[in-house]
C-alpha cells in the first residue's frame, strides 16, 4: 500500500474546509490545510461577519433619530468611517486567530500558500519558505468563490464586495448593480451609514429566489429609506471624471457616484487549482462536479462549499463537510453517518429591515401542493408608534390546506434572521 504524508489534504481554510479538517484530525487522520489567504474563508474575512457588524453601525443612526420618539435628546452626531473600519479589522483578526488555534488545536498542520494539484493524490504548495509537495491519501478542495464582473465599458473602475468593509474614503455616493442578498445588503448598510445609494437592477424584482411578497415588501421599505432603487435597468458604461464616476443606465438615465459596487453573483473560485492537470472536471459555471459523496471525478478528491453547491451558504458547507467526513472516515462513536438535507435551508438578510425565511416560497408550494392556504400579516410594530418610522413588518406563512402543516415561513422585519431561526430549528 502507497505510504502518503498525509490521510486528507484540504485546500481552502474557509468554513468548510476548516470544519472537514478539524472533525478529521479528531477521529485520528493526519491532516493538511493549505490556505493563501486569511483563515475564515469569505464569511469571516469579506462576508457575513463584517457585514453583520457594519449593518450594526447602520442602525445606530435610525436610533438616534427614533430616540426622540421616547425623549430622548440626542447631540450632534458623527460617524467615523475610520473608527469603524479598524474595530472590523481587530475583530476579523481575532477571530482568524481563533481559527488557527482550532486548527492547531486538533492536530491538523496549517501551511501558509497557494496550492495546486499535480495528479490524484499530489499537491505542490508554493509558500514563502519555497514549494512543498505533499502526497494524501483523500484530497479535499474547498475553495469558496469569489466576486463576478461582467463585462461592461469601465469595469476597470468598480469594486467588489470584497473591497467594501476597507474602502480607503467613505462614499458619499454609491451607485449598486445587483438585485441579491449582497447587493441589497450593502445597499442597506451603506444607506444607513450616510451614503446617498442609488440601486440597480435589470429585472422587476429584487431576490428574485425569495416570495414574491418579501421581494415586493422589502423593496418598499429600503425605498422608504432612502435607497433610490431603478428596476428594469442596465449600465451601458462607466467613465470615471472629475466629480466621479459618470454611470450611464440603459434608457440613456446618468448618475454619478464615488463607488460603483457590481454585486451581480459569485462564480467557483477554481482558477489556479491545477484542476486539468489532475483530471478534476467542471460544469459549465465552472463549478466542481460531485456526486452524492461529494466525490469528483477523480475518486480520490472531493469538493464541498460554495467551489461546487448551487447554495452558497456558510451553514450548507459546514454540513456538507460533517457529512463528508463521515462519509470517508465512518461517523463519530455511537452516532449515525451524518447526511446534508438541502430541502429546509433556512436564510436570513441583513437588508434594513432583515429578512427571515424557511422553507417554501408561495409559488413553489402551489406548485407542490394541491390547495395551499396563505396567513399573511403586515402591520407597523409597536416601537414605531413613537419612534416616528414608517417602517412596517410583513409575517407569512405558507400552509399545505391537506395536512394543515406550515410548508413555509417568511418575515421582514427587526431581527427577523433571529426570529426565524427558532422557527426554522
Amino acid at each position: 500500500m502507497k505510504d502518503f504524508d498525509c490521510d486528507l489534504f484540504v485546500i481552502g481554510g474557509g468554513s468548510g474546509g476548516v470544519r472537514a479538517a478539524r472533525m478529521a484530525a479528531q477521529r485520528g487522520a493526519r491532516v493538511v490545510v493549505a490556505e493563501a489567504a486569511a483563515l475564515g474563508g469569505t464569511c469571516v474575512n469579506v462576508g457575513c461577519i463584517p457585514k453583520k457588524l457594519y449593518s450594526y453601525a447602520a442602525h445606530y443612526a435610525e436610533a438616534f433619530e427614533e430616540a426622540a420618539g421616547f425623549g430622548w435628546t440626542v447631540g450632534e452626531t458623527h460617524f467615523d468611517w475610520g473608527r469603524l473600519k479598524a474595530a472590523r479589522a481587530k475583530e476579523i483578526t481575532r477571530l482568524n486567530g481563533v481559527y488557527e488555534q482550532l486548527l492547531r488545536g486538533a492536530g491538523v498542520h496549517l501551511l501558509q500558500g497557494w496550492a495546486t494539484l499535480c495528479d490524484a493524490h499530489t499537491v505542490q504548495v508554493r509558500t514563502a519558505d519555497g514549494d512543498q509537495r505533499i502526497t494524501a491519501r483523500h484530497i479535499i478542495i474547498a475553495t469558496g468563490g469569489t466576486p463576478l464582473v461582467p463585462a461592461v465599458s469601465g469595469r476597470e473602475h468598480v469594486v467588489t464586495s470584497d473591497h467594501m468593509f476597507d474602502l480607503p474614503e467613505f462614499p458619499k455616493r454609491l451607485l449598486i448593480v445587483g438585485g441579491g442578498y449582497i447587493a441589497c445588503e450593502f445597499a442597506s448598510i451603506f444607506n444607513g451609514l450616510g451614503a446617498q445609494v442609488t440601486q440597480v437592477q435589470r429585472t422587476a424584482r429584487v431576490l428574485g429566489g425569495f416570495d414574491a411578497d418579501v421581494s415586493a415588501f422589502v423593496a418598499q421599505e429600503m425605498r422608504k429609506h432612502g435607497v433610490d432603487l431603478k428596476l428594469n435597468a442596465t449600465v451601458a458604461a462607466i467613465e470615471k471624471r472629475a466629480d466621479g464616476l459618470l454611470v450611464t443606465l440603459s434608457g440613456g438615465t446618468q448618475v454619478v457616484a464615488d463607488t460603483v459596487l457590481y454585486a451581480t453573483g459569485r462564480y467557483p473560485n477554481v482558477e489556479g487549482l491545477g484542476l486539468d492537470a489532475a483530471g478534476v472536471a467542471c460544469d459549465a459555471r465552472h463549478s466542481i462536479v460531485v456526486d452524492a459523496h461529494y466525490r469528483t471525478s477523480v475518486p480520490s478528491i472531493y469538493a464541498l462549499g460554495d467551489v461546487s453547491t448551487q447554495k452558497q451558504l456558510t451553514p450548507v458547507a459546514l454540513g456538507e463537510a460533517m457529512a463528508l467526513v463521515d462519509h470517508l472516515l465512518g461517523p463519530a462513536a455511537g452516532k449515525a453517518a451524518r447526511q446534508m438535507d438541502y430541502a429546509l435551508i433556512p436564510t436570513a438578510v441583513f437588508t434594513h429591515p432583515n429578512i427571515g425565511t424557511v422553507g417554501l416560497t408561495e409559488e413553489e408550494a402551489r406548485r407542490q401542493f394541491k390547495d395551499v392556504t396563505i396567513y399573511r400579516s403586515e402591520f407597523k410594530a409597536l416601537r414605531h408608534t413613537l419612534s416616528g418610522s414608517q417602517e412596517r413588518t410583513l409575517m407569512k406563512l405558507v400552509v399545505d390546506a391537506a395536512s394543515d402543516r406550515v410548508v413555509g415561513l417568511h418575515m421582514v422585519g427587526a431581527d427577523a434572521g433571529e426570529i426565524v431561526q427558532g422557527f426554522a430549528v
